[in-house]
C-alpha cells in the first residue's frame, strides 16, 4: 500500500511510522509536509497508553529488522544463504510450509582462501546484522549495526559471515512454527558449521560474539573442538556470557591463547580487568554500557584479530 501499511494496525516501511534514516545513520522524524528528514529522533510515548507505546515501539523495531537486512545486502554487498539448505519442510494439516531461516555472506566467504570471519549476535528481538535494536533507534547505525565491522572486514580481505541466530520461528495463517535446524540459537549456529562454515576455503578464521553470542560459541567449542582449534585462530567477545560449568582443561588452555571479551567498563579501551583463572583475558571495552561495547571495542578486536591472522600466517610461511 502506499503509507506502507499492512493487515496489521502498525505501517511495514520506516516511512510508514514516519521515520528515516540520515547519512550519519541515525533514526530522524520525516516531516508531515515536506517529507523530508527532520532534527527529532525517536519518540516512544505516543499514546497515554503505555502498553500501545510498548507494541509501537515493537512493531517499528521488526521494520528496521528488515530495513537492516535490506543494508546488509546493499550497503554490505552480503548475499544471503538458506537455512537449512536441503528441501525439508514442516508438515501442518494446511500442506507444507517450506520454512527457511538464512545468514548472509560476502561473494568470497566460501571460496576466500586465507580469512574468514564469523559475525555473532546476542539474544533477544536483535536478527542478523544488528549488536542492539535499541541502539539503531536511539544512537545510530554504526554503533547498533554489524556494518562497521562488515566494512572494516572488507577493507582487510576477510570473507565475512554474518549469522541469524535469533531467527527461529515463522507465523503463517495465524499458526507458529518452528524452523527446523534453527529452532535455536545453538543448532542454528551448529548447523551453519556444519553446512557452511566447513566447507569455506579459508585456512585461518576468526569470531566476534557479543553477550549469548559467546554462550553459541561455547557450544560450537564443544561440538566441533578438533576442527573448531584447528581453523579458529581468534575469538573476540563482546561483553560476552560465556561460563563454562566444567571446563575441558584443553579446551580452556586453547581459549586462553586465542580469546579475548571486551567487557563493559569505565575504564579505558583495552584496560586489564580482573579475569578468573577459569575464562579468557578481559579487558575494557572503553563502554559501561553493554550494549555498547562491540561498537567501542571495534578498534581494538580488529588490531586482536589482525594479530592474531598474521601471527598463524607468518608460522605457516616459515
Amino acid at each position: 500500500m502506499a503509507d506502507g501499511r499492512s493487515g496489521s494496525e502498525y505501517p511495514d516501511t520506516l516511512q510508514g511510522f514516519g521515520y528515516g534514516f540520515n547519512k550519519d545513520g541515525k533514526l530522524r522524524k520525516l516531516h508531515p509536509d515536506t517529507n523530508e528528514l527532520g532534527e527529532e529522533g525517536f519518540e516512544f510515548n505516543v499514546a497515554n497508553d503505555q502498553e500501545k507505546n510498548q507494541r509501537h515501539y515493537e512493531a517499528l523495531g521488526e521494520v528496521i529488522t528488515k530495513y537492516v537486512y535490506e543494508l546488509l545486502e546493499t550497503e554490505g554487498q552480503l548475499l544471503r544463504l538458506e537455512v537449512p539448505v536441503s528441501d525439508d519442510k514442516v508438515k501442518s494439516s494446511d500442506g507444507d510450509k517450506n520454512i527457511k531461516s538464512f545468514i548472509f555472506v560476502s561473494k568470497d566467504a566460501l571460496s576466500n582462501p586465507d580469512r574468514l570471519l564469523i559475525l555473532i549476535h546476542g539474544s533477544g528481538v536483535v536478527r542478523a546484522g544488528q549488536w542492539a535494536r535499541s541502539l539503531i533507534i536511539n544512537d545510530s547505525l554504526k554503533t547498533g549495526s554489524q556494518l562497521p565491522y562488515i566494512h572494516r572486514a572488507r577493507e582487510l580481505g576477510y570473507g565475512i559471515m554474518v549469522l541469524n541466530t535469533n531467527d527461529n520461528s515463522r507465523t503463517i495463517e495465524g499458526r507458529h512454527y518452528k524452523i527446523k535446524n534453527s529452532e535455536d540459537p545453538h543448532k542454528h549456529a551448529q548447523y551453519v558449521w556444519e553446512h557452511y562454515i566447513k566447507k569455506a576455503k579459508a585456512r585461518h578464521l576468526a569470531i566476534v560474539a557479543h553477550s549469548y553470542g559467546g554462550s553459541v560459541v561455547m557450544e560450537l567449542i564443544k561440538q566441533f573442538f578438533d576442527e573448531f582449534r584447528k581453523r579458529v585462530v581468534a575469538v573476540a567477545f563482546t561483553d560476552s556470557t560465556h561460563f563454562m560449568s566444567r571446563p575441558n582443561s584443553k579446551m580452556m588452555y586453547y581459549l586462553q591463547k586465542v580469546a579475548r571479551n571486551w567487557v563493559s567498563s569505565s575504564a579505558p579501551l583495552d584496560t586489564d580487568e580482573e579475569t578468573s583463572s577459569k575464562d579468557v583475558p578481559r579487558v575494557s571495552a572503553g563502554s559501561s554500557k553493554h550494549e555498547m561495547t562491540s561498537a567501542a571495542a571495534l578498534e581494538s578486536v580488529f588490531d586482536f584479530v589482525e594479530q592474531h591472522f598474521n601471527r598463524v600466517s607468518s608460522s605457516h610461511e616459515l
